[in-house]
């Protein structure tokens, strides 16, 4: 059975984590159906915005489970796991719809990587975030090191990371890391999310992929990007490809 669902609403996707026995803490089986819905969501044109939710109010997500991974050799966790969440996360940031992660309850490891992942995030007043890894003896894996660098002063990471201290939703939005604090998060977000439906959709999509190449993330791909999309908008482009099926010498216009 699925433990991450998709559920789409008039040009608002939402993805909800449905596992709250455990937290809603990642297994590999949901990192699969994730990157499956990231996947097709990429390709509806219709999508304009997506929502990252979860089951129940005491978790967001709780990070991986240990189940998932604690049998895994090294290589194998350093080759399969680590490399997959970040493969499947770094699409999540990609992405070229925006993307709210509403969050009830707490974020802890790979579930604050989760959201790190995201354009917004809006917090439960009693959510909290923590980076838990060292009281099982490993390190943040899922970008939490890096992508959250660019996300919280360092001395906050580091409280983190290094003494296990949960930041509170409070201290969150004041760092800018939550856009919100709100009673009714995936309520919120939703209000949020109604109101790109009234912006350019092609003008929001580059503008997201311009702030990502502008803060050195993936900036080669960004940059490809844009200058494709640019290009393939000229007359050029359309003779170039007339041409080529006519069989015969294109006559370029430069326009």
């Amino acid at each position: 059975m699925s433990a991450v669902h998709l559920k789409i609403t008039e040009g608002i996707a939402e993805i909800q984590l449905d596992n709250p026995a455990k937290l809603n803490a990642f297994t590999v089986e949901m990192l699969e159906q994730l990157s499956g819905h990231l996947d097709r969501l990429e390709r509806m044109q219709d999508v304009r915005c997506v929502i990252v939710t979860a089951e129940g109010e005491r978790a967001f997500c709780a990070g991986a489970d240990i189940n998932a991974w604690g049998d895994l050799t090294p290589a194998e966790f350093a080759r399969h796991w680590v490399r997959d969440g970040h493969r499947i996360f770094d699409r999540l940031s990609r992405l070229s719809k925006p993307v709210i992660a509403a969050m009830s309850g707490h974020a802890f490891g790979g579930g604050l990587e989760l959201a790190a992942a995201c354009d917004v995030r809006v917090m439960a007043p009693s959510a909290t975030l923590a980076l838990p890894e060292a009281h099982v003896g490993i390190v943040p894996g899922w970008s939490g090191t890096q992508r959250l660098a660019r996300l919280l002063p360092e001395p906050v990471l580091k409280e983190m990371a290094l003494f296990g201290r949960r930041i509170s939703a409070e201290r969150a939005q004041a760092f800018g890391f939550a856009a919100e604090v709100s009673a009714t998060p995936v309520e919120t977000a939703r209000t949020m999310a109604q109101s790109v439906l009234a912006l350019s959709p092609r003008a929001v999509e580059v503008a997201k992929f311009m702030i990502h190449a502008g803060r050195g993330e993936d900036r080669d791909a960004m940059i490809e990007a844009l200058g494709s999309a640019a290009i393939s908008a000229s007359a050029d482009r359309d003779e170039g490809v007339a041409a080529f099926r006519a069989k015969r010498k294109p006559a370029f216009s430069g326009e």
